[in-house]
């Protein structure tokens, strides 16, 4: 019918590879739709003609060159797509919570740290997990772009699909582990009080919480106005288990003045408190005891008869245990004279120098008297072997009848 055109709509269901997004030819002055992706329909609102020869070639090379990049290798590459993918697959970027990872910093703002762990998005280091020490700023941590270390993964992501890394559990565990070291080699170190309660002491040490027991500080001052101060501390109790931390001022205090308190010393110190036992008596930052029974000669029946809380003293240091930081202390040993304590105690203090030296020396008499007699015990033991083995009138080579 002249003047008529026909519209015929063509469909077709060619499977046609996804990186091809059209194919589009001028055939013959008709104007050909373009082929979508993945075995679309092709809608062709032109006039009818029959596929040509030259179109079906085309498709065909199109679909045998993406098959040959799919599962050939291609120039200057020793590997197909396929084999890429399969590659990735099988590359574990999987981390679980608790693994150990090394990682390179690449950014690091006070938001925080992007981290390189070698897993498909770069991990995320919080400031808050960026130190053991409460910080205020990333800068303070040391992490700059392009430094190593090890991280622990404490989460699998976040909002935005990246894990979360860790240093500050790192250096937690450590500081446990230099914690019992330190309790095993009995070192003294130092905690920063930061808080107070009816009980004592709270610490931060190595970076970790501690408790001090109000019987266990060892300074003059009040507890509240020790709140940020630095003071010597040894441990007494390291469980991780239990997150226990439990520490000693006075021993650390005690320790401090081991080596120059000696046994017969006489120190000046003033009455802290008086129980019915005796009275502590703090001597240079240590408390000591002195029991009712050093007191004086003469009985004492109540403490509080003879001592009061402040008073000033001179008392000489009768025993000083270190390792438990307690000392000994004794008036009785100052007495010129029996009761001189209960009847003139200034007389006490004056002689107490002298005292104390006579003190020493019979101690010093008393110490070589028995090194000597230990001498001559061995002497004896030996002398007898030699008398065993070898009786007066035999030959030394004759057997013993001992």
């Amino acid at each position: 019918m002249a003047g008529l055109v026909q519209i015929a709509s063509v469909s077709t269901a060619a499977r046609v590879p996804a990186s091809l997004n059209a194919i589009s030819s001028d055939l013959s002055g008709s104007r050909l739709a373009s082929i979508a992706p993945s075995r679309a329909r092709v809608q062709c609102g032109v006039t009818y003609a029959p596929p040509s020869t030259a179109r079906l070639e085309l498709l065909r090379e199109a679909e045998e060159r993406f098959a040959r990049v799919e599962r050939q290798p291609t120039e200057g590459v020793a590997f197909t797509a396929l084999e890429f993918e399969e590659a990735l697959e099988k590359y574990d970027f999987n981390f679980d919570i608790g693994d150990k990872v090394r990682g390179v910093v690449f950014k690091a703002d006070n938001a925080g740290a992007l981290i390189d762990i070698g897993a498909k998005a770069p991990a995320l280091l919080p400031l808050a997990e960026a130190c053991l020490f409460r910080l205020k700023n990333m800068s303070d941590t040391g992490l700059v772009p392009g430094m190593e270390a090890e991280f622990v993964v404490v989460d699998e992501d976040d909002s935005q699909g990246r894990m979360i890394v860790s240093l500050r559990k790192l250096q937690y565990d450590l500081a446990w582990e230099r914690c019992r070291q330190l309790v095993a080699d009995d070192v003294t170190v130092r905690g920063t009080v930061i808080a107070v309660n009816r009980g004592g002491l709270l610490v931060e040490v190595e970076g970790l919480r501690g408790f001090v027991p109000l019987s266990q500080i060892g300074l003059r001052a009040a507890k509240e106005d020790l709140v940020g101060a630095r003071i010597p501390l040894k441990f007494l109790e390291v469980d991780e288990e239990r997150t226990r931390l439990v520490l000693s001022n006075r021993r650390a205090v005690a320790a401090s003045h081991a080596q120059s308190l000696q046994v017969g010393d006489v120190v000046v110190g003033r009455v802290q408190s008086l129980k019915p036992y005796g009275a502590f008596v703090e001597i240079g930052g240590v408390n000591g005891l002195l029991h009712i029974s050093q007191i004086s000669h003469d009985r004492v029946t109540n403490v509080e008869s003879v001592l009061a809380e402040g008073d000033q003293l001179k008392v000489m240091v009768l025993s000083f245990d270190s390792e438990r930081g307690r000392v000994s202390l004794s008036t009785k040993k100052l007495e010129p004279t029996p009761g001189d304590m209960l009847r003139n105690p200034q007389l006490v203090f004056d002689k107490a120098e002298e005292m104390a030296a006579t003190f020493k020396e019979r101690v010093a008499a008393a110490e070589a008297a028995a090194r000597a007699e230990e001498a001559r015990l061995q002497q004896e033991g030996f002398g007898l072997d030699a008398t065993l083995g070898a009786p007066a009138g035999l030959d030394p080579a004759f057997p013993s009848p001992f």
